[in-house]
């Protein structure tokens, strides 16, 4: 009879995938009141504080406003030549300003700029009037479209950032969100590095102290209230890496600059990428009972790779979770297991194998012959 025993298998594969000092990811402290820091090339948390909390983002939920001209201009209904006028409201708006003036029609490329650069508080209205009809309800647009693309604790009452209690952003938002314009948008997201734009006559420099570091940073956007204290969405690359760091609710823009340049050189310092699977590779091979052949291959079905700490004491665990035998027939594609990696002090992670191959099933003869042996010498 079959034996419907579910086992943990460790195929002659996974021998060679035992790592020693795997440490956590959660032991560096910050003095950022909310931090996320998001490995983009393997979607790795390497950091999370209060990262889940929703908060006042100040000028960081510009990135929505920016992210919203973004699919307007990917979509094709939206040019960077168009010109968007500017209204008494627009001009009159406090804070940080690209200084625009009362019927001046200006570029969206200038627009774009302004926001991106100058944090112009100005800029975002004169984006959500033309695109929303009013600042209110291109709020009320963002809200929807931040849910749509995985916002869960984002919540926009304007499009500049200007404190108000219903508007709200938790840093892991804002860390998709940069995953999000990095990956949809990789022309136009060129434009968050660029440190300079002069509007009017006026130069302003680019806000983000990282821009100004040898750390291979190019984007995004820095923000600052009273109620939300100083903060900064930042993203950088080096070769194949791409980083992300979040940090709210530091005290002084000295403090902002220091604490994520030393979040993202540890980083990119303490951990690597590990390249552990290609898609369609074979993991390990599965029993067949009642089969024509007497093994299928278990294969991943995407590239595996992870991001793990460089320095390690423990073990990193790779096993597979499958019942075996298999009885035929199998078609191709069948998820027949689960790759299973475990990091000590981080949740297992799990990743189906499935069937690389159909396997018939033996014909009444062999079915008959099979269950002899089984009978006399039992099942191995």
């Amino acid at each position: 009879m079959i034996r419907n025993n579910c086992r943990l298998a460790c195929a002659s594969a996974l021998g060679a995938l035992m790592f020693a000092g795997i440490a956590s990811a959660q032991t560096l402290q910050t003095t950022a009141r909310n931090a996320y820091i998001l490995d983009l090339s393997t979607n790795t948390v390497l950091l999370s504080k209060q990262a889940e909390t929703p908060m006042p983002p100040a000028s960081m939920s510009k990135l929505m406003t920016i992210y919203m001209v973004f699919d307007r201009l990917k979509r094709g209904s939206l040019s960077l030549d168009d010109k968007f006028l500017v209204s008494r409201k627009a001009w009159k708006k406090g804070g940080s300003k690209m200084f625009v003036k009362v019927g001046d029609r200006v570029p969206v490329s200038d627009l774009l700029r302004g926001i991106i650069i100058q944090s112009g508080n100005d800029a975002c209205i004169v984006v959500a009037e033309a695109l929303g009809g009013s600042e209110e309800a291109f709020a009320e647009m963002m809200t929807k479209r931040a849910k749509e693309i995985g916002l869960t604790d984002s919540k926009f009452a304007n499009a500049t950032g200007w404190p108000h209690p219903d508007h709200r952003m938790s840093a892991r938002d804002l860390a998709i969100l940069s995953k999000r314009l990095v990956q949809d948008f990789p022309e136009l997201y060129r434009m968050f590095s660029e440190k300079t734009f002069t509007y009017s006559k006026i130069k302003q420099s680019n806000r983000n102290p990282l821009l100004y570091r040898d750390v291979g940073a190019d984007g995004l956007k820095t923000g600052h209230t009273e109620a939300a204290g100083y903060g900064l969405t930042a993203s950088a690359q080096r070769g194949d890496r791409r980083i992300v760091v979040v940090v709210n609710g530091l005290d002084s823009v000295r403090q902002r600059s220091r604490e994520s340049l030393r979040l993202m050189e540890w980083a990119f310092r303490s951990f690597k990428p590990v390249a552990m699977f290609d898609k369609g590779e074979t993991v390990t091979e599965a029993d067949i009972w009642l089969g024509n052949a007497p093994k299928v291959p278990l294969i991943i079905d995407r590239d595996l790779k992870l991001t793990l700490p460089r320095n390690a004491s423990d073990k990193m665990k790779v096993t597979v979770r499958m019942k075996t035998p298999v009885p035929a027939p199998v078609k191709l594609g069948q998820k027949l297991g689960t790759l299973v990696v475990q990091v000590p002090g981080a949740p297992d992670r799990e990743y189906p194998l499935t069937a690389g191959a159909d396997v018939g099933q033996l014909g009444f003869v062999g079915r008959i012959g099979a269950a002899i042996k089984n009978v006399i010498w039992g099942s191995s």
